[in-house]
């Protein structure tokens, strides 16, 4: 009986004493953490200068370029919709597209590149390269719209739960933004935004209708309609948003089957330029082959 266990306490002692041994020490472990800290910021920092310079480049180049006031407004909502809400924001952009449109141009006008450089095709780059960085514009836009829509169900369940607590209105939004820092940030900011602006001094109706327009998001509107209304009228803000947490939910299911229903009309197109083809290649292509293999032959005789 004692020597299965005295094997037993010298393999757990040789194991142990060999782990021990190759173990790295303490300090050697915290040398080696702020070595590839270190070399991760060397890495990291010749790269911001470069970016500061490019940007710089670009609100230059948008300070000099005439502007419409018209649009002007339109692509300030744009570009606050789209999450840059810097003043240099809107300058920054008129610069990338003039220099968009401008390389476009320049490359396919450059004799070099082409053979036999178009005028119109220049001229149709030159369009495209105006028209780009607000397609782009425009595509971050609807996505950032489209993540604060997916997280103001969990954000609703958050705020019915704060006023049901006992907070009021304005606290249980700071603490719902503080909540969804982490899972959902974009959300995160803008009610952070909302706090900001009721500490200096915005009536609440304000705060929530900038909060709408600064998102773009249908059901954020409603939402911020609806607490206005509930403000104005003194009903029970909780009993309302928890009327409204469930009619969301309701429209997010409907949006979830009408997605689903679009599907097979969706998967025709793939289907007709990429599945077909190969199929009818597989299928009728060896019966082809033999009918042209045999045909031929037969024509050439006959004509002879």
């Amino acid at each position: 009986m004692m020597l299965p266990i005295l094997a037993f306490v010298f393999g757990t002692a040789l194991v142990g004493g060999a782990a021990l041994l190759l173990l790295p020490r303490r300090a050697a472990a915290i040398d080696r953490r702020l070595e590839e800290l270190t070399a991760a910021r060397q890495d990291v920092e010749p790269a911001r200068p470069r970016f500061q310079t490019l940007v710089s480049v670009f609100k230059r180049v948008g300070e000099k370029v005439p502007r419409s006031p018209k649009e002007m407004g339109s692509l300030r909502l744009r570009l606050v919709q789209a999450g840059f809400r810097r003043e240099e924001a809107l300058t920054i952009f008129f610069g990338i597209r003039v220099m968009f449109a401008i390389t476009f141009f320049l490359v396919l006008s450059n004799p070099i590149l082409l053979k036999r450089p178009n005028t119109m095709l220049a001229l149709g780059g030159l369009a495209l390269g105006y028209l780009l960085p607000g397609m782009v514009l425009a595509r971050m836009a609807k996505r950032r719209a489209h993540k604060i829509r997916l997280s103001l169900a969990d954000a609703l369940d958050l705020l019915v739960v704060s006023v049901e607590a006992g907070l009021g209105l304005d606290q249980a939004l700071t603490r719902v933004g503080s909540e969804l820092a982490f899972a959902h940030p974009d959300l995160s900011d803008e009610l952070r935004l909302i706090n900001l602006e009721l500490r200096a001094g915005k009536p609440r109706a304000e705060a929530l209708r900038n909060l709408a327009d600064r998102t773009g998001v249908d059901d954020l509107s409603s939402l911020v309609t609806m607490l206005i209304q509930t403000d104005k009228f003194g009903t029970s803000v909780a009993a309302s948003l928890r009327v409204y947490s469930d009619t969301l939910r309701t429209k997010r299911r409907q949006r979830a089957e009408e997605a689903a229903a679009k599907t097979g009309v969706k998967m025709v197109f793939p289907l007709v330029l990429c599945i077909f083809p190969s199929i009818w290649i597989v299928t009728i292509g060896p019966a082809a082959i033999k009918f042209v293999t045999v045909l031929f032959p037969m024509v050439q005789q006959m004509k002879r």
